[in-house]
């Protein structure tokens, strides 16, 4: 298993945030590792909405769907991703700050079967993908709050 963990800080306000990183359609905005993204279905986001993702991960695009699994808006959401080879736990957190919002990601991604021989290599990767996404996460936030 890999576990990356990142938080930082936006302008934006909470529930705006908190919005905007549940609806997991809005993933390729920010995450560079994500060529696609869309939500499956109709109707607000929350608990038991669905996405599917169309990644590019350690030089192989793969597809992977998400369900929510846990919705408290707006202070956390947690989505589940799985394909045949990796299951991935996605939580997010979030709390107002005097000046926006603080949120915290937090993700374990886990090798199926066999492959879980991959962990430590997967280790080394997920960390390189994770900070491009907080990177990417980062500039888009503040992209929106600019404009």
């Amino acid at each position: 298993m890999a576990r990356y963990v990142a938080s930082l800080n936006t302008d934006r306000p909470l529930e705006e945030v908190f919005d905007y990183l549940a609806d997991f359609s809005t993933t390729a905005e920010w995450d560079p590792g994500v060529v696609e993204a869309s939500q499956v279905g109709d109707g607000p986001v929350g608990m038991g909405s669905r996405f599917d993702l169309v990644t590019q991960f350690m030089g192989r695009t793969t597809e992977l769907s998400y369900e929510i699994v846990a919705f408290d808006r707006p202070h956390l959401v947690t989505l589940r991703g799985e394909n045949a080879t990796v299951v991935s736990l996605d939580t997010i957190t979030f709390e107002a700050t005097d000046t926006g919002t603080r949120l915290t990601y937090d993700a374990d991604l886990t090798l199926k079967g066999a492959l879980r021989l991959g962990d430590p290599l997967l280790k080394l990767v997920f960390g390189r993908i994770g900070d491009a996404a907080v990177g990417g996460l980062t500039k888009q936030l503040d992209a929106v709050v600019a404009a």
